[in-house]
């Protein structure tokens, strides 16, 4: 079996990147039993739409986004949605879910005839939105990140890595035409 390389200063320890930020979601539950990890979904994400930093990731994911700070929040601050990870436009790294957990990330979804994708995923967040082209920091650390998960578990393979849109394509277009598959994959294959 091929081993992927890995950025060398990533590593899980403990189902938690290391290095990494880690700030805990309580929108998480159990993977059921014996489920084995076996897709990775690519999301993107930024709040409000098309704006960056702020932290309010972290507040929808921790559930304290304050609706009346903006229009969009107080349509999105009910959500009880997480990820795994988050990947900023700098590449810097946040942690909400260990990944033996099942993070709230692809809602109402279906993968080759199996829905359910949360029981068997891990959700990667990219900040960015469906057009805007995504950072060169982020391809970095998603590659790296993408070969590291690869090693650890080794049912998730180039054809089960997919976008948001891929197993919900009637509610969901992220990562959308912004993301640049071919050079993500290229960059994994080697």
């Amino acid at each position: 079996m091929r081993e992927f390389v890995a950025y060398p200063s990533f590593s899980i320890r403990d189902q938690f990147l290391v290095p990494s930020r880690h700030l805990v979601s309580p929108n998480q539950s159990s993977r059921p039993d014996g489920v084995e990890i076996s897709l990775l979904v690519i999301h993107n994400i930024s709040l409000p739409p098309g704006e960056f930093g702020g932290g309010h990731v972290d507040e929808l994911f921790c559930n304290c986004l304050d609706p009346e700070r903006h229009p969009y929040f107080a349509e999105v601050a009910s959500l009880q949605v997480s990820a795994h990870l988050l990947i900023d436009r700098a590449g810097t790294v946040t942690q909400y879910v260990p990944f033996d957990r099942k993070a709230w990330h692809a809602g109402q979804s279906c993968f080759q005839g199996r829905d359910n994708c949360n029981d068997y995923s891990i959700g990667i967040e990219l900040e960015g939105t469906d057009e805007l082209e995504y950072s060169d920091h982020q391809y970095a650390v998603l590659t790296a990140i993408t070969g590291l998960l690869m090693n650890r578990f080794p049912a998730i393979n180039l054809e089960r890595i997919v976008g948001h849109s891929d197993i919900a394509p009637e509610r969901k277009t992220d990562p959308g035409p912004g993301f640049d598959w071919q050079r993500y994959r290229k960059t994994l294959a080697g």
